[in-house]
């Protein structure tokens, strides 16, 4: 059983990125409020179980990483930009998510995305 995650949100989005590289997702699912929505331009995911689904078993590239190049934590959530990978080290590309955190989970999630998504 992996350690409980920390309430802080800085610490709560690093967790998710580290948890979706490692393939790890009953960590990822620990993280996540019951309710977690994430919205992207191409579609939306409501509820935990099935953003973790399609992380798990739909994403069309598993084998990518997440390079954090800022975080900005103030406010209710966290912001975070930053570049995905793939398993070269080529950018796919790159990222803006902005997270909502309540009781120490994060409940929601707009992820802002150029030249492509995940």
């Amino acid at each position: 059983m992996t350690a409980p995650p920390t309430a802080d949100p800085e610490g709560l989005a690093r967790a998710y990125y580290d948890a979706i590289d490692a393939g790890d997702y009953e960590r990822l699912r620990g993280l996540l409020d019951p309710d977690f929505v994430q919205r992207r331009s191409d579609r939306t995911f409501e509820g935990r179980d099935r953003f973790v689904t399609f992380m798990r078993d739909e994403r069309p590239m598993t084998d990518t990483t997440h390079v954090v190049d800022a975080v900005y934590p103030n406010g209710p959530g966290v912001a975070v930009r930053g570049r995905l990978l793939d398993a070269d080290g080529d950018e796919l590309f790159a990222f803006v998510d902005a997270f909502d955190v309540a009781d120490g989970k994060l409940a929601g999630l707009e992820t802002y995305a150029g030249g492509g998504g995940e």
